[in-house]
């Protein structure tokens, strides 16, 4: 069972639970309680004393390039792989893995095997099928096909739009898209979303409007990313938001005379907007490469996203003075509830034993994933097979 207590836990679940002790075994959260009678020393149960420290649930992180993103300015820009403990040293306990703008020279079949082996390191890890790119590259020969009959396959991703790289695909091409989401996510009980990279073009969130208009298809469906790239993209992200879709902000790097909004600045502005508070998600691009183009749509620099930007963002968020239990969600139960991981996104009895606690300065102090210790007091305990490798 891999038993292990936790005591003397500051619990945000991510409404605030007061101090706890808990118990993990199989994976799970075994059992919570404010009061902890002694038991069996039989079971020598392992310890960790918290020490009062903030309990939260793992981050969850549904925009990654676990096999590395880039190769817009030739194929030494493609961005290396991600091991397991570039997650694990950031709190963060699950991801989604995508393919971008390279959907050639790297495929479905070595990001499903790049997932996999995640998960044979420990970590919580799911994909997205297709990439920037129509037709969209799969392994059965149609997205609908993937996301029936391949496990760890949840949804479409990352569509381009409104993006210079992007296949320009047309309304009927998107709408026949997400009703293939849909549909599958009907037939499994997977999220079945549609993740769209946004670019900067002028045409914005245009696409998804029409084709809210112009179908059937609900909301949810539709899960636009970068939407805080340029202030009016977020505009019309906020309008989509009050419409039902879920908004996902990218945690990059913005300068402060750019036409944009940090993560932590948009996710303010969302709060204070009276939109729905669940219908915001924040993504880090880890791994993916984040380029500045020139007029003639040629990189003039290049920088990578990181797992990190993440809590950086969230502790941003506390030292503006937004409380924890209000910050929170956006990177834990709203991601779950969009991506239906019923067992993940919140600190439960029963619940994934998914857990991150904070020092006093908001840096990572325990990760634990599936009940497994991957960072102890500040140290990574797990590193990928290849991570120690000179």
């Amino acid at each position: 069972m891999n038993l292990l207590l936790l005591r003397h836990a500051l619990v945000y679940a991510p409404e605030p639970l007061g101090h706890q002790h808990l118990l993990l075994g199989g994976g799970r959260i075994l059992w919570m309680g404010a009061e902890l009678a002694d038991l069996p020393a039989a079971l020598s149960v392992p310890t960790i004393d918290l020490q009062g420290r903030r309990l939260l649930p793992g981050l969850i992180d549904a925009h990654v390039h676990v096999t590395g993103g880039g190769g817009e300015a030739g194929f030494r820009t493609r961005v290396p792989p991600q091991g397991v403990s570039r997650f694990t040293r950031a709190g963060i306990t699950t991801v989604v893995g995508l393919l971008g703008t390279d959907d050639v020279a790297r495929g479905p079949q070595d990001l499903l095997a790049t997932v996999y082996a995640l998960r044979e390191e420990g970590l919580g890890a799911l994909a997205f099928t297709g990439g920037y790119h129509l037709p969209p590259r799969t392994l059965t020969g149609t997205v609908r096909g993937d996301l029936v009959f391949i496990e760890a396959l949840i949804g479409i991703g990352e569509v381009a739009i409104s993006d210079h790289r992007s296949s320009q695909p047309t309304l009927d091409e998107l709408l026949r898209l997400a009703a293939d989401a849909h549909v599958a996510g009907l037939m499994t009980g997977k999220a079945g979303v549609l993740h769209l990279h946004l670019g900067d073009g002028p045409r914005g969130l245009e696409p998804v409007r029409q084709a809210l208009a112009q179908s059937e298809l609900p909301p949810r469906v539709f899960h636009p990313t970068h939407v805080n790239r340029r202030k009016a993209l977020f505009e019309e992200a906020l309008a989509l938001a009050a419409q039902g879709c879920t908004i996902d902000l990218t945690a990059f790097p913005v300068e402060q005379d750019e036409d944009a909004w940090s993560a932590a600045d948009a996710l303010l502005r969302y709060l204070d907007s009276g939109a729905p508070a669940g219908r915001i998600t924040v993504s880090s691009d880890a791994g993916g490469c984040l380029p500045v183009f020139d007029a003639d749509g040629h990189v003039c620099r290049m920088g990578v996203g990181e797992s990190g930007a993440l809590l950086q963002t969230m502790n941003e968020l506390l030292r503006r003075g937004v409380p924890l239990e209000h910050a929170l969600p956006a990177f834990t139960s709203n991601p779950a509830r969009l991506l239906r991981l019923a067992d993940k996104g919140g600190i439960r009895v029963g619940g994934a034993a998914d857990l991150l606690s904070l020092d006093a300065a908001g840096a990572p102090h325990d990760v634990i994933v599936g009940g497994v210790v991957h960072v102890r007091g500040g140290h990574i305990e797990h590193r990928g097979m290849f991570e120690n490798a000179n």
